[in-house]
């Protein structure tokens, strides 16, 4: 119940400073996430030079338009990567657009502007549709990205879209694969497993070597199997990453079909808190 109360009003607060003073508040945040305070002057480790980064996003509108989920698919095109996007069923402003007789039973709704804002539906007929509109219409006016000093965020026009809603033969949620690319270069890959119990995280070299990145309440107990098309996401990643200082190129992988899931340039707000000491500063000596 305390932290329903803290929360919004801990948002408000975060998303004043952030309009008085961008580094400001992506220092208090930081601190108010990692209980550690940040070198800007001299980073060394990932969450400090992608925080430094992250402040350089407000007037960088390509990395504006790669965040934004309707956007990046331009530029997936325009790499020549069209075959790897999702089905999209349709584009729109407001809920009120959206004729819920013409979607699947499933789908995925989304909004553009930032990240969480999603509903997956795997039932349309047990869907509360004034119930998603409604929360739709909530996502639609906010400003994301404020609160968390995500800048890149500010520039995306709010958007709904729908996407084929991705699961595997069983049923299951597919795979995340989650690539980190340094100017181009991909360095590591994350691997995201058991959604549909409580996430747990598994990170891999580019030999498929287990690096022990993540911290032990989020670590994976089973190891992945390396996919067979390991090769064809790396190319992917190096292409979409190429124009960026750093960028997680994020994959899903069914049953040997890739396919484009986001680019993320601030994992978790650059506070993560599931590196371990020494993962911070390895990925931190790639930048």
């Amino acid at each position: 119940m305390i932290k329903k109360i803290i929360k919004p009003i801990a948002v408000k607060i975060f998303e004043i400073i952030t309009r008085i003073s961008p580094k400001f508040s992506a220092i208090l945040l930081f601190i108010y996430k990692t209980h550690k305070k940040p070198n800007l002057k001299n980073p060394k480790t990932f969450n400090e030079k992608t925080t430094k980064l992250k402040l350089t996003y407000k007037d960088n509108m390509l990395v504006s338009q790669c965040a934004d989920k309707y956007g990046v698919r331009e530029y997936i095109k325009s790499k020549g990567l069209e075959n790897i996007l999702n089905e999209l069923y349709l584009v729109c402003d407001t809920p009120e657009e959206i004729d819920f007789s013409k979607l699947p039973d499933k789908f995925a709704l989304k909004c553009t502007h930032g990240c969480g804002y999603n509903i997956i539906c795997d039932d349309k007929n047990k869907l509360n549709i004034e119930k998603a509109k409604k929360k739709l219409k909530k996502w639609l006016k906010e400003k994301c990205g404020l609160a968390s000093t995500e800048l890149q965020y500010l520039n995306i026009k709010p958007r709904i879209i729908c996407e084929k809603y991705l699961c595997t033969e069983k049923g299951k949620l597919p795979l995340d694969y989650k690539i980190y690319c340094f100017k181009g270069k991909p360095e590591c890959i994350l691997v995201c497993s058991e959604r549909e119990k409580k996430l747990k995280l598994s990170y891999y070299d580019l030999n498929w070597k287990r690096l022990e990145y993540e911290t032990e309440c989020w670590s994976a107990q089973k190891d992945i199997d390396k996919p067979k098309n390991l090769e064809k996401m790396l190319d992917y990643a190096s292409k979409l990453s190429e124009d960026f200082e750093f960028v997680r190129v994020d994959f899903y992988n069914d049953e040997g079909k890739i396919i484009f899931g986001e680019l993320t340039f601030t994992p978790a707000a650059c506070c993560a808190p599931y590196y371990t000491e020494k993962a911070n500063i390895e990925l931190g000596k790639l930048m």
